[in-house]
C-alpha cells in the first residue's frame, strides 16, 4: 500500500490562516501521515503578508508541513522506528527541464474563460506530478485539474478546500 503525498496550493494556506473548519479538519488528519504536507515556497510566499493574526496563523500550520529546500523547514518524511528518512522529491530542487515542463503547462492547459495562466499552481501541480500518488488540497480544482491534464498526471487526486 502506497501513501500518497498531500500537497497544498495557495487556497488551502489561505483556508489554513483563516481556520476554515473543512481546511482545518484535513490538515490536522494528516499529522500522523509519514509525508508531511508540500507547501511550495512559491505557495508561502503568495500569502504570507505581515500582518501577526496572518504570520501567526500560517505559521502554526507550517509546523506539519514541508517547504522543499528551504533551510529551517521541518524535513519532508517524519522520523520512523527504522530512523529518519528522506523523500528525494522533496530534496530536489526542479531542473531546468522541469521549469521548461510549467512553462509548457501554462500555454497547454484548458483554463476557465476568464482565468489566467498562474505559475504557482502550475509549480503546485508538477510537485504532485514529481512526487506520484498525490493529492492536492485546493480552492480551485478546476484550474488544478486542467494543469494535472496539461501534465498528463496518471496517480494525483483533488480535494477541493
Amino acid at each position: 500500500m502506497s501513501v500518497r503525498v498531500p500537497v497544498y496550493d495557495t487556497g488551502m494556506l489561505i483556508a489554513l490562516a483563516d481556520r476554515k473548519a473543512k481546511a482545518v479538519r484535513l490538515h490536522d488528519g494528516l499529522k500522523a501521515a509519514p509525508h508531511r504536507a508540500v507547501v511550495p515556497g512559491p505557495v508561502l510566499a503568495q500569502v504570507w503578508r505581515p500582518a501577526p493574526a496572518l504570520v501567526h496563523a500560517i505559521a502554526a500550520s507550517l509546523r506539519d508541513c514541508t517547504v522543499p529546500q528551504a533551510r529551517g523547514s521541518a524535513p519532508a518524511l517524519r522520523p520512523a522506528a527504522a530512523g529518519q528518512s528522506t523523500c528525494l522529491m522533496c530534496t530536489t530542487a526542479p531542473d531546468l527541464a522541469d521549469w521548461q515542463r510549467v512553462g509548457s503547462a501554462l500555454g497547454r492547459a484548458g483554463l476557465p474563460l476568464k482565468k489566467r495562466p498562474d505559475a504557482v499552481d502550475a509549480l503546485v501541480a508538477l510537485t504532485a506530478v514529481r512526487h506520484g500518488g498525490a493529492v492536492v488540497f485546493t480552492s480551485d480544482p478546476e484550474d488544478m485539474a486542467a494543469y494535472l491534464e496539461a501534465f498528463d498526471a496518471q496517480d494525483v487526486h483533488l480535494v477541493t478546500v
